[in-house]
Parts: C-alpha cells; sequence; structure tokens
C-alpha cells in the first residue's frame, strides 16, 4: 500500500464529523420545499440543482440524503418528506417508467429499501421488489452479466459497466427478504464476471466491458465516460473499490478483498496532496482538469465498508485513509454558503465530454447527486454504527 505523503490531510476529528453533519442535515432541510414532490438534477447548474421529474438513474440518492437527515435527528419532517418520495419511486417502477437499464440499486437502495428498514414502509419494501424483478429481467446467462443499457436483444449493447457492482445490494436484500435465491445467485454471478474481467493487469478498471452475444466470451473492455479506452476514469476505480468491499459483505472471497486493495493502491498512487483526484486518475498534481470530489466520499464509504468487514492494522488502516479523506472533503470542497448552492459538496464531475469517449458532457465542475449523498454516509458511517441500507 502507497503510504501518504506528509501533506496529505489529518484524520477528520468526531466533532468535526458532527459539526458537518449537522451542516449537511441543515442544507438538506433547506431544500426539502423544493424537492419533496419532485427529484432532484443529477447534477448542478450553475452549482444549484434544479427540480425535475422522477425519470433519471441519479433520482434515488436526494432521497437518500432525505432518510439519512432522519436518521441524525429523529425529525418526523424528513420521515414525511422521504415516505411522499417512496411513492414517486413505486409509481415509477409500476409504470417503468425510464426504467430500461441496471441502476435499479441506486434508484431503489436509498429511497425504498432505507424505508422498509428505517419505518416499516410497506410501499417501500413492494417498489424495491419490483425494482430487483426488474433488474435480474436484464441478465445474459450468455455472458453472466447484467447488461447496462439498451436492448436486450441488441448485440451493440451487449455490455456491463463497473457501477453495476452497487446495484448488486438490491438483488442481495431481496432474496434475504423474499426466501427466493434466484436474485442473490444473479448478484453473485455478475460480481465474479466484474472480478473477471473488469480489472486491468496494472489494477485500473475497465469502465464498460463488452461480451460476445453468442459465445458469451470476454470481448475488450472501453469507456463511456473516462478520458479515453486506455485512461483510468477515477469514478469508475472508485465503483471499483466500493464495489468490492460490498461484494466481500456478501461473499467473503479473498479475491474481493485482495482485488480491493490493488484498485485502492492504484487509486491512492495517482491522487493529488489534498486525496481528492482529478475527474480521470492519468491527470495528476498541477493539473488544470476539474475535480471529482464524488469519487473521494465514494472511495471513503468503500473503505468503512471494509473496515466493517475486517479486524486489526487494516480496519485501523482503512478507517484513517477516509478520515483523511473526509477532512478535505469538509475543509475544501463542501458548501458553507447556502446562499451560492444548494448542494452539499462542489467540484464534482458527472462526465467531460472529449474526443475518446462518447459521453455528452454535462456536470462538469458541479454538484453531483451521489456526491452529495455518499459524502453524508461516509459521515454519518464515522458518527455511529450504522445500518446500512445498501
Amino acid at each position: 500500500m502507497t503510504a501518504l505523503s506528509t501533506t496529505s490531510p489529518i484524520a477528520i476529528t468526531d466533532d468535526e464529523v458532527r459539526a458537518a453533519l449537522d451542516q449537511a442535515v441543515a442544507q438538506v432541510r433547506r431544500n426539502l420545499p423544493a424537492f419533496t414532490y419532485t427529484a432532484q438534477n443529477h447534477s448542478s447548474v450553475g452549482n444549484v440543482y434544479p427540480p425535475v421529474a422522477n425519470d433519471q438513474w441519479t433520482a434515488g440518492f436526494w432521497p437518500g440524503e432525505i432518510w439519512l437527515a432522519f436518521e441524525h435527528t429523529g425529525d418526523k419532517v424528513f420521515q414525511y418528506a422521504a415516505q411522499i418520495q417512496v411513492q414517486s419511486f413505486l409509481h415509477r417502477i409500476e409504470n417503468r417508467i425510464e426504467t430500461d437499464h441496471h441502476d435499479m440499486g441506486f434508484l431503489y437502495s436509498p429511497s425504498c429499501i432505507a424505508a422498509w428498514k428505517l419505518v416499516g414502509d410497506e410501499d417501500g419494501r413492494k417498489a424495491a421488489l419490483l425494482a430487483a424483478d426488474q433488474l435480474i429481467e436484464r441478465f445474459q446467462p450468455i455472458g453472466k452479466f447484467i447488461q447496462a443499457w439498451g436492448r436486450r436483444d441488441n448485440p451493440n449493447e451487449y455490455r456491463y459497466i463497473i457501477d453495476c457492482l452497487l446495484n448488486l445490494p438490491l438483488l442481495y436484500w431481496a432474496s434475504a427478504e423474499t426466501g427466493d435465491e434466484k436474485y442473490r445467485d444473479i448478484a453473485l454471478t455478475h460480481a465474479r464476471t466484474t472480478l473477471a474481467h473488469s480489472v486491468r493487469p496494472d489494477n485500473s478498471t475497465y469502465h464498460t466491458f463488452y461480451m460476445d452475444p453468442v459465445t458469451g466470451e470476454p470481448v475488450r473492455g472501453v469507456t463511456k465516460q473516462g478520458y479515453a479506452d486506455d485512461s483510468f476514469w477515477a469514478r469508475g476505480q472508485a465503483w471499483g473499490i466500493a464495489g468490492m468491499a460490498f461484494s466481500y459483505r456478501y461473499e467473503p472471497l479473498e479475491q474481493y478483498r485482495d482485488t480491493f486493495e490493488k484498485l485502492l493502491s492504484f487509486y491512492l498512487e495517482r491522487l493529488p496532496a489534498d486525496l481528492v483526484p482529478y475527474w480521470d486518475l492519468i491527470f495528476t498534481e498541477g493539473s488544470s482538469e476539474p475535480r471529482d470530489s464524488s469519487s473521494a466520499s465514494i472511495v471513503a464509504c468503500g473503505l468503512l465498508e471494509m473496515a466493517d468487514l475486517v479486524e486489526g492494522d487494516d480496519a485501523v488502516r482503512y478507517r484513517d485513509l477516509a478520515r483523511r479523506m473526509m477532512k478535505s472533503l469538509v475543509d475544501h470542497y463542501a458548501v458553507t454558503d447556502p446562499s451560492l448552492s444548494n448542494g452539499l459538496v462542489l467540484h464534482g464531475t458527472y462526465s467531460k465530454k472529449t474526443p475518446h469517449n462518447t459521453c455528452r458532457g454535462e456536470g462538469v465542475d458541479e454538484c453531483v447527486s451521489w456526491g452529495d449523498y455518499y459524502y453524508m454516509e461516509a459521515l454519518t458511517r464515522l458518527a455511529r454504527s450504522w445500518s446500512s441500507y445498501w
């Protein structure tokens, strides 16, 4: 494991964690009038989130923030607002509104599983189980993966992406909830496929991986959102780190833990001094490229997840790393003036267009909804013993 430099941030204290979480909750409270009956856009525009319909893959993160605020305060106002959101999510999955993709976990774990776990919301449970059913429809037995996007009979869409590791907990939960192992079996199979093909020899990760629709054999790894096919998209590496931790929770294979360490080491070696990466890890200290603060929050959550699963020096090291990352985010990236932004964390990057990728290009150097959510989750994990929504 690469040692951090002496100029790296010190670890955040418990008092600083509580203060940062209080500040985040206050911002969530201020946002309730605008976002109780609407969804939050995937990213801010000029650092301000506009309200949108509940039809984006990112819509689950905002209600996740509301539930985290409820847990922190016990204030029923947050519960009521989050349960209004549950009704929107139930309507969405019952009517299959923009659900022809793999992001059911991102949508339904922090919104509806949280509602069921925290307050016994039956509609939350119903919606999440319907989402799990939709997700397993996308499983491709030839190739053994959950297809990311597009029609399932389109050979040009025969691919999965590394992000899907964070959608798998929805399936593990569904099996535990129903007693039907089909959900878990598909999640385990997809995780092993990702482990087999998505990690390069140098321990960086492919964003997207294509499989042969006839033979099921691996074809090639590419990017949609990184700088180029052979670069190191920061958030993809972060999804890999956190995803290996969650996979290890549900199937404690040493290969997951070993890969977690290798992905983490690659990530740490390419961080600037403040431990917040540029949007692609091909860019290093001194670059003029934008950062992606959301990647730091995702990695911090992955570190804290793995710290709960192991013992001894490794657990201590993972928590210390997470505390250092969160110290940097709290001190230099968190929104402190609500007149300037209704988000929680500045300097995130959704997708930056380059000549070498296929993304649209949006949400560059903005607040991003998953970045805000994982920032709050990491602070919550540091503040108390937390029962995960994932």
